[in-house]
């Protein structure tokens, strides 16, 4: 851990260097925020020594890390043991103090939660200039409950011992076609309830819905099956792998590697808005540039530039709306969600990923709290389910963010929650209602009591 410390040590220097007035941020190399900031007018915060994986204790099943390891790199180190984080999220770039900050899910979030749950302590470097250890049972009990979807406005995990859990080689799947909304949502709530379909377990479980009569859902099974496993690194593309017009299931096998990053050499399916996914392009495409930190590049030239609106004014045609955005909506209103927004918001597919809070939290909590997280309060025996859409709209001269307004009016109606990576629009009372306005001031108060970090209102609407 000599590593770790001096990699702290490097991230205090560049913070205390600061001026009092200066913003304070990270120097990422990459982000999956996809919403507007002012730019930084000071440097960011030194994190290059917060991005190893500094331990994995197979007897234990833990792993200790840097906030800004990538779930690329802990995958990485961890399969060698027959081993995984309980929660991976789709996309590689992903770090671990980002997806507990500001969360993450998968498919395996029906009994494991989300990512900050399988935390079991974490270093936070707070507004104070201080770190803290957090832990469930500690004195910062409060800052650990805290800081999920605190999104750097109570302050930076710097590192984090984390549980995993055993995998196998392969994972295989089998692909079950839906022609009634109402029948994906019986299912899913009988999966998440029993863990089984068809009499075999479900270890992994989302879904993709194309149309009001044709959704999938993905039943993933930890295996050692025997087979060739499918490769979707290449020409063929995963998402449409998923279709059939048989009422059985269709099955498929893939490595574990494969199938834990299935999502992101297409990043789901939005690598169509580059021509990746037209077949005289991907071939000429490297496979190592079929992933979703290179798309996201090529999005954050588009903004630098507006080289997506300059396209469309051509046209006459005002600049498009990004709707890029999940929300969790409990699984009782989830099909009355999805038939409004097939109804009212042009997109397709949708990505389904059933969650459900963990029944003991994480290791030490020996209380059941209705809201663990007050930040971002999922009740604890509520099944949720995750709707992620990611696309652009056409925009509504004089109404900008009009089809977000009105998804945000709707995840409400439905006591659904929305995440704060993309653009939101709420007015601050709405806010602090639905994301633990008073919780936020206390945490504030105590461990940034001069107000250095942006507030989370700030940050996730003002785009400051």
């Amino acid at each position: 851990m000599s590593g770790y410390h001096e990699g702290v040590g490097r991230l205090l220097d560049s913070y205390l260097s600061l001026p009092p007035t200066a913003p304070v941020r990270l120097a990422k190399r990459t982000s999956n925020l996809f919403r507007p900031r002012a730019e930084a007018a000071a440097p960011g915060l030194d994190v290059s020594g917060l991005t190893g994986v500094f331990s994995v204790d197979p007897v234990s099943r833990t792993a200790e890390v840097g906030g800004m390891c990538t779930y690329e790199d802990l995958v990485r180190a961890t399969l060698p043991y027959g081993l995984a984080p309980l929660v991976v999220p789709q996309l590689k770039t992903i770090t671990l103090g980002g997806a507990v900050t500001g969360l993450g899910i998968e498919s395996t979030s029906f009994r494991n939660g989300l990512p900050h749950e399988s935390v079991l302590e974490m270093d936070i470097l707070t507004g104070a200039g201080e770190i803290v250890t957090a832990a469930p049972d500690n004195e910062h009990s409060d800052l650990y409950r805290g800081f999920p979807n605190s999104y750097g406005s109570l302050g930076y995990a710097t590192r984090l011992r984390i549980e995993l859990e055993e995998v196998r080689s392969t994972v295989s799947l089998r692909h079950v076609r839906f022609r009634d909304l109402g029948e994906v949502i019986t299912a899913i709530g009988d999966i998440v309830g029993t863990g089984m379909w068809g009499g075999e377990p479900v270890d992994y479980l989302d879904g993709v819905v194309f149309t009001a009569d044709e959704a999938y859902l993905t039943l993933g099974r930890r295996s050692d099956d025997p087979g060739r496993p499918s490769d979707y690194t290449g020409q063929q593309i995963y998402y449409r792998s998923i279709q059939h017009d048989v009422a059985t299931p269709k099955h498929d096998l893939l490595t574990t590697h494969d199938y834990l990053w299935r999502w992101d050499t297409d990043w789901f399916w939005c690598s169509r808005a580059f021509g990746a996914q037209n077949p005289r392009i991907r071939r000429l495409w490297p496979r190592r540039l079929l992933r979703s930190s290179v798309y996201w590049k090529l999005i954050a030239l588009d903004h630098r530039w507006s080289v997506s609106d300059r396209l469309e004014a051509r046209q006459g045609q005002p600049p498009r709306e990004r709707v890029i955005q999940d929300v969790e909506i409990p699984l009782e209103r989830t099909e009355e969600f999805l038939r409004w927004f097939l109804e009212n918001i042009p997109i397709e597919p949708i990505w389904l990923c059933p969650l459900r809070l963990r029944e003991q939290g994480t290791a030490g909590d020996g209380e059941l709290e209705a809201h663990p997280w007050p930040l971002y309060p999922l009740r604890r025996e509520q099944t949720y389910v995750n709707i992620g859409f990611w696309s652009t709209v056409p925009g509504t001269p004089g109404r900008p963010g009009a089809a977000n307004r009105r998804i945000e009016e709707m995840v409400d109606h439905v006591g659904g929650h929305k995440s704060l990576y993309s653009e939101s629009f709420y007015d601050e009372e709405t806010f602090d209602r639905l994301y633990g306005g008073d919780e936020v001031k206390r945490l504030k108060a105590i461990y940034d009591p001069n107000g250095r970090l942006l507030d989370l209102y700030s940050k996730a609407v003002r785009r400051a």
